[in-house]
């Protein structure tokens, strides 16, 4: 939308010095920091649900699903990376959105798919952020309650307050003008991912060391006619297999992580990304390896949905407590990693709209307290505030919405991580049709795409279940 102009930048006389080939700032991101980005988008909270996924699946379906989609992510990520820039993946045009890939490759009304696939997913993970962040903090104040009045206390709390207060804060955070000015807060969230993982991932492990309950494990998971019924057992088998498949997903921001990174001629922004998402994608599989199997072995065929903010634990009462948090915070920044593909879109589409509106394309100098001096652009201010609340307001009037962002997750998985990734890698090596390695890309590409639709039939079925169950301004914890 502009080029963000920082005192000291032009001192020099050599504007190139602080400009990139195209015209904007020079880009400062490294793996490092695609790696805090990509790690913060893909580890969220679901990763203390994975012993729920695990339990439908059992000893043997868990970890081959968690295996099996850790490589097709890695795999259609590492194509992806690639269209960053056209036609030369090294040196040819940037592609600074998704979009710009898929035009620049694909082209037609594949540009349209594309865009609304992935500003769909991001409006639904904002809103589904917001209510995953209120469950957190609804349970710290459950947890001391518990703590003081026993476990069979009623200790009913609300989400709406704690909603407000994390839409306060996002208001503050997403005047963060840009992704590439979102690394500090990408870290700080990547390292309150590992904390909280490894809280839950010390607890199973104690809870199995203690041996103080019957827990039962089986190869295939939930029993039927002991645990489940028959219809049930479909059902969670087609939801936990959505679910693993979904975990991994950050393909949505992929290109913009990618934006923020330098170039060099010994290391292109290709090869950096692509390093980036192999440490991302092994970290995550490690951990989610971790978390599934080592939960599933404390809590077996009744393995809550999170054993966290669903009190799997109890007690030390101050270690749950810290755990929230740390997964509120999170979410602080997952928040703003999916969140700023969507500002970007819509501030460049006005921007080019109507470049002559200074509302839109003027700046202010602001001094800010032991910041310095911020430049405030009134439309980012006004535009970003607004979604924001909208987003919150959703997430009160639905608090059922994690429902329904799983059959959005459905829908946009094939589209996003699979279906267009091999489209351009097709279309950028320029690779014969009836091939061998044109047919086995093909074939991924279906079985993928059953994958998605076995998950949204399971979305929409959850989702009847929870609209009929919802009792609206319920207190809701």
């Amino acid at each position: 939308m502009f080029v963000e102009k920082i005192p000291g930048d032009y001192e020099n006389g050599d504007v190139n010095k602080n400009l990139d080939d195209d015209g904007r700032v020079k880009r400062t991101g490294t793996w490092v920091t695609a790696s805090a980005h990509i790690i913060t988008a893909v580890i969220g909270s679901g990763v203390l649900s994975l012993a729920w996924a695990v339990a439908q699946l059992g000893w043997v379906g868990g970890p081959a699903a968690l295996v099996v989609f850790s490589f097709i992510t890695y795999f259609t990520s590492t194509l992806l990376a690639d269209a960053y820039r056209a036609p030369d993946p090294v040196r040819g045009q940037r592609n600074y959105t998704y979009m710009d890939a898929v035009r620049a490759y694909l082209g037609g009304r594949k540009v349209q798919l594309c865009g609304l696939a992935q500003y769909m997913n991001l409006t639904g993970i904002t809103i589904g952020y917001t209510i995953t962040s209120s469950i957190s903090m609804v349970a710290v104040k459950r947890s001391n309650c518990f703590h003081k009045h026993g476990h069979q206390a009623k200790c009913e709390t609300s989400n709406y307050p704690f909603m407000v207060i994390f839409g306060c804060i996002q208001i503050v955070l997403s005047q963060i003008p840009n992704f590439a000015k979102l690394s500090w807060l990408s870290i700080i969230a990547s390292v309150m991912s590992f904390a909280y993982s490894f809280i839950g991932l010390g607890l199973s492990i104690a809870k199995v060391a203690g041996g103080e309950e019957d827990v039962r494990t089986t190869l295939t998971g939930v029993i039927v006619g002991v645990d489940v019924s028959g219809s049930e057992k479909v059902w969670r088998t087609l939801q936990a297999i959505g679910d693993i498949a979904f975990a991994y997903s950050f393909s949505n921001v992929l290109i913009e992580i990618q934006d923020t990174i330098k170039w060099s001629p010994v290391v292109p922004e290709n090869k950096s990304m692509k390093r980036a998402t192999a440490i991302g994608v092994s970290t995550t599989t490690i951990f989610y390896l971790l978390c599934g199997l080592v939960g599933y072995a404390a809590f077996g065929n009744d393995a809550p949905g999170n054993f966290l903010t669903g009190f799997g634990f109890y007690e030390p009462f101050w270690l749950i407590d810290f755990a929230n948090i740390c997964i509120a915070i999170h979410l602080l920044g997952a928040y703003q990693v999916f969140a700023q593909p969507l500002f970007g879109f819509v501030e460049g589409w006005c921007s080019r709209r109507w470049p002559g509106n200074r509302f839109i394309t003027s700046e202010q100098a602001v001094r800010v307290p032991f910041y310095g001096v911020y430049y405030i652009n009134l439309f980012r201010l006004v535009w970003r505030t607004t979604y924001v609340i909208v987003t919150a307001f959703v997430a009160m009037l639905f608090p059922f919405f994690n429902n329904f962002l799983g059959l959005i997750g459905a829908g946009s998985f094939w589209p996003l991580v699979v279906y267009f990734p091999i489209e351009i890698h097709i279309a950028q090596t320029k690779m014969a049709k009836f091939s061998f390695k044109w047919m086995w890309l093909k074939i991924l590409t279906w079985a993928c795409l059953i994958v998605s639709l076995i998950a949204a039939a399971a979305s929409v079925q959850g989702l009847i279940q929870s609209l009929q169950a919802y009792k609206p301004f319920q207190l809701q914890y």
